[in-house]
């Protein structure tokens, strides 16, 4: 008798071995037509998998996370198919899972085209439609080696040629395709039923550019068509919020192939990093931060002290002095933070330490990574590092919570997720101070009463972290702040303080940053509000449209008028029709326009307009300036 536990805890007993997907079955039909795989005692199988003892199942089907993984590696396999029909000379590479989707790797002759792609969609329409079953074996390495070099597909085989010699890989069929995969995957093709390619790009083999070019085609996957149409939805308002095209529009910033991957801000794009830099300033020094500069250049002695040398010099730039020196640019901030704190002798009554630093630092990017302000190679941290007693931890990190929330609240994000990292099977330091560390997270969270999602190893081997998730407007999540402890840097660099008994003790360290990269959240907040930024944040805030040439002295005294408000302010003084000045000052973004003819100079008013297009009156200045502020 087999005896299957179920996730509600009932139990079921069967006489003799059955598959997944008949435990499935024997619950309903409507399981059994949903399921894409099970979990047998925490481990995804294929509805296939036969079950011969007693075991824990749980039934996965689409709507699971899992489920629409599987699905998606599904579809990946069953877009190889399709390739492999329709062009028999092209060689199958790699199709992983992506967020939202997969893609796959081909070698080809000649590039793919648009019309391509419409042909491969409809044959993997048809090939799901003929509902084709899947079958797993495995083989011995040798074999596998045999049976891909016999089909002519190169790339697999330098794949297999890379495992053990003891290895045992499973291979997928349906119909007459068959690919290497550990699997699991949905029953049979019909399961597909709601994707849709999306695009062709250039990709190299193994990711390396030295490698031959390959050509990788994306597509995404869904349990259901509604489930599709709203993603397609969202890609389309995402294209029209694509920060890239925003900043072209509203002349915030662009790219140059002299300086891959750093941005030429222009001058509207620089008052909105200055707004953000001296928002978060204030914000820093209202809660006890002291703002520092560290150097961008910094001895290799340094790097390989902390560690990054060894860990991560294929991502720093070097440079070398006459004098045999070799220097790099800063990839991080941390250990100029920390050189700061080792200078002098530090006592508990100086703890908490709060540095700051809007530090600028280049990593090298791969070409391919870059991506407008989302990825860059230079860019300007809002780092700051807490130095403090173990005591004072769990007080410091709420503190943090509280202003991470505070401080993305007022950008418009009211929506956070956390996320907690805890400890990974390869750490430093001892389960005592990990108990102790990810007790202080915890505890920080549970007293603010914040809500979090648990990633069990998935901390950094030097300390556990807090990550911090934005959803934006429509929908997207975006990994921007984190908190995270390091037990690394204050025992590499050897950092004290001494406590109250007068014995040197080694300071807990957090790493704090909200805005990341504040390249990255500029391109994030562009994207949320689709360019119109808040008053407080827009680059320019008021325009003021004269309609004819005898208001001009006028309007540029209203323009003056509102500067010493506090207002960024300017004057549209051209000689052009005054619809033509606000189509085009509303689609700058420019949050209100100031609008003035005969009539308004005459009596003393403005006609204010909102960048939405709404007429909100005749004002006097100081109603209108009530109304903006």
């Amino acid at each position: 008798m087999i005896r299957i536990t179920l996730p509600d805890g009932a139990c079921r007993e069967y006489d003799q071995p059955l598959s997944v997907f008949e435990v499935a079955a024997s619950i309903g039909s409507g399981l059994a037509k949903a399921a894409v795989a099970g979990r047998v005692d925490g481990r995804l199988v294929d509805c296939d998998y036969l079950l011969h003892s007693d075991t824990h199942l749980s039934i996965v089907t689409a709507s699971d996370a899992d489920g629409l993984q599987i699905l998606r590696h599904s579809c990946a396999h069953l877009l190889a198919m399709a390739v492999k029909q329709l062009y028999p000379s092209a060689q199958v590479t790699i199709g992983p899972v992506i967020e939202d989707g997969f893609f796959y790797d081909f070698a080809y002759e000649r590039p793919f085209t648009p019309e391509d792609l419409d042909l491969i969609e409809a044959r993997m329409h048809s090939l799901a439609a003929t509902n084709h079953r899947l079958h797993r074996r495995e083989l011995s390495r040798e074999q596998a080696l045999q049976h891909f070099a016999a089909q002519g597909e190169h790339y697999k085989v330098e794949l297999i040629r890379d495992l053990p010699q003891e290895a045992v890989l499973s291979l997928y069929r349906q119909g007459d395709f068959e690919d290497l995969c550990r699997g699991p995957h949905v029953r049979s093709t019909g399961q597909l039923r709601a994707f849709k390619l999306t695009k062709v790009a250039g990709a190299y083999w193994r990711g390396d550019a030295n490698n031959a070019p390959l050509q990788r085609i994306y597509g995404t996957c869904w349990a259901t068509r509604q489930d599709l149409d709203a993603y397609l939805v969202r890609q389309e308002q995402a294209a029209k919020r694509d920060h890239r095209k925003l900043g072209q529009q509203l002349d915030l910033f662009h790219f140059d192939d002299c300086a891959p991957g750093s941005v030429f801000w222009h001058a509207k794009g620089w008052t909105l990093f200055q707004q953000l830099i001296g928002y978060m300033r204030q914000r820093q020094e209202q809660a006890g931060y002291q703002e520092v500069n560290t150097p961008d250049v910094m001895d290799r002695s340094l790097w390989e002290t902390s560690g990054h040398w060894h860990n991560y010099r294929d991502h720093m730039f070097t440079t070398s002095t006459e004098d045999q020196r070799t220097f790099a640019l800063k990839p991080m901030n941390c250990p100029g933070a920390v050189a700061i704190f080792g200078q002098g002798l530090k006592s508990y009554r100086d703890l908490p330490l709060r540095i700051a630093e809007f530090g600028k630092v280049h990593r090298y990017e791969p070409s391919g990574a870059l991506h407008g302000l989302l990825r860059v190679r230079h860019f300007t941290q809002d780092d700051a590092h807490i130095f403090c007693t173990p005591q004072q931890m769990q007080d410091e990190c709420a503190r943090t919570i509280a202003l991470v929330f505070d401080i993305y609240k007022e950008f418009g994000f009211d929506e956070v997720a956390v996320k907690l990292s805890t400890r990974p099977a390869n750490r430093i330091g001892s389960d005592e101070v990990w108990d102790q560390l990810e007790g202080a997270l915890v505890g920080a969270l549970q007293s603010m009463q914040i809500d979090y999602r648990l990633n069990p190893g998935e901390g950094a081997f030097y300390g556990p972290k807090l990550e911090f998730v934005l959803r934006d407007a429509i929908g997207r999540d975006w990994q921007c702040g984190t908190l995270q402890v390091d037990l690394n840097l204050p025992e590499r660099f050897a950092i004290s303080y001494v406590d109250d008994h007068g014995e040197r003790r080694q300071p807990v360290m957090l790493h704090r940053a909200l805005f990341g990269s504040l390249e990255r959240f500029i391109g994030i907040l562009l994207e949320h509000h689709g360019g119109a930024l808040p008053l407080w944040l827009a680059p320019q805030q008021v325009a003021v449209l004269n309609i004819s040439a005898a208001q001009a002295n006028h309007a540029q005294a209203i323009t003056e008028r509102l500067r010493r408000h506090g207002l960024r302010a300017s004057a549209d003084l051209r000689n052009e029709k005054i619809g033509y000045k606000i189509r085009e000052h509303s689609l700058q973004k420019v949050p209100y326009l100031l609008v003035i003819g005969d009539k308004e100079q005459a009596g003393g008013y403005v006609s204010l307009r909102s960048r939405k297009g709404e007429d909100l009156g005749q004002l006097t200045l100081e109603q209108a300036l009530q109304r903006m502020v």
